[in-house]
C-alpha cells in the first residue's frame, strides 16, 4: 500500500468515527498514532469548505421539514467547542444554533461563569454546533441513521477547529462523541477523549430549564468551570 492509499484508507475509517486502530506489527494496545500522522500530513480543511460540501443537504429525512440548515456559529479558531443535539424551532427559523431559551441559558452559563472566574470570555469566543444540522420533527431526539449520516460533518468541524477541549451538551452529543451507551449522569463531570481532544460531558441547557433540576444546574456550572479553566487558565 503506497502512502496515498494509506491516507485514503485512514480517512475512510476516521470519517466513520473510528478513533483507534490496531497495528499488526505492534504488540501494544490500540493506537491512534496513525490518525495523528494523517492530521499532521493533511492540510486542515476549513469550516467554509465543510459547509460548502454539506450544501443544501438532502442526505437524510430531516431535510424534509427544515427551514434552515444549522451548521455552527462562533470563532473558527476557538479553544472550546460546545456540541449539542440538534436544532429546535428557533434555531431552525434563524439558522443559528442555541438561540432559543436553551441557547440563552447557555450564553448566560458561558459568560456569567467566565466573569465569576475572572476569565474574559464571551459566547462569540467559542464555537457552537450540533450533532445533526436539521431540526428533528417535534424536537424529538435524532434517530441512529440520522446521526450516522450527519456526525461525519460534525467530526470534520472538530478536526478543522482542533480546540483544546469539547463540552458535550447532553446525552446524544456525549454518546456520539464518545461512542458509548452510558447515560449523561454517569459521564458528566469527568474528562473523556475524542481523537486526542479532552471532552467534558454535561447536562443539556434544555434539561436544566425544567424547574425540578436545580441540583443538576449546580453540577453543570461545576462542569463548565472545569472546562473554562482547562482552556483559558
Amino acid at each position: 500500500m503506497n502512502p496515498e492509499q494509506l491516507r485514503q484508507y485512514l480517512r475512510f475509517y476516521r470519517d466513520l468515527g473510528f478513533e483507534q486502530i490496531y497495528r499488526r506489527d505492534s504488540p501494544h494496545p490500540p493506537s491512534s498514532d496513525l490518525f495523528a500522522v494523517l492530521r499532521d500530513e493533511e492540510p486542515r480543511e476549513t469550516l467554509d469548505q465543510i459547509r460548502a460540501e454539506l450544501g443544501e443537504c438532502t442526505r437524510c429525512r430531516l431535510h424534509q421539514g427544515r427551514t434552515h440548515l444549522v451548521f455552527g456559529v462562533g470563532n473558527p479558531r476557538a479553544g472550546l467547542v460546545f456540541v449539542g443535539e440538534g436544532p429546535g424551532a428557533d434555531e431552525d427559523a434563524q439558522g443559528i444554533p442555541f438561540v432559543g431559551r436553551a441557547g440563552q441559558l447557555l450564553t448566560q452559563m458561558i459568560e456569567n461563569t467566565a466573569a465569576k472566574e475572572g476569565l474574559p470570555l464571551k459566547r462569540s469566543d467559542v464555537y457552537i454546533c450540533n450533532v445533526v444540522k436539521c431540526r428533528p420533527p417535534e424536537n424529538r431526539a435524532p434517530e441512529r441513521d440520522e446521526m450516522d449520516t450527519c456526525s461525519p460533518f460534525l467530526f470534520r468541524q472538530l478536526e478543522a477547529i482542533r480546540p483544546k477541549a469539547i463540552c458535550a451538551l447532553g446525552a446524544v452529543a456525549a454518546k456520539v462523541l464518545l461512542n458509548t451507551t452510558a447515560g449523561i449522569t454517569h459521564l458528566r463531570g469527568k474528562w473523556h477523549d475524542w481523537r486526542g481532544i479532552p471532552v467534558m460531558p454535561t447536562y443539556h441547557p434544555a434539561f436544566l430549564l425544567r424547574g425540578y433540576n436545580q441540583a443538576h444546574k449546580r453540577d453543570a456550572w461545576e462542569d463548565l468551570k472545569k472546562v473554562l479553566h482547562s482552556v483559558y487558565g
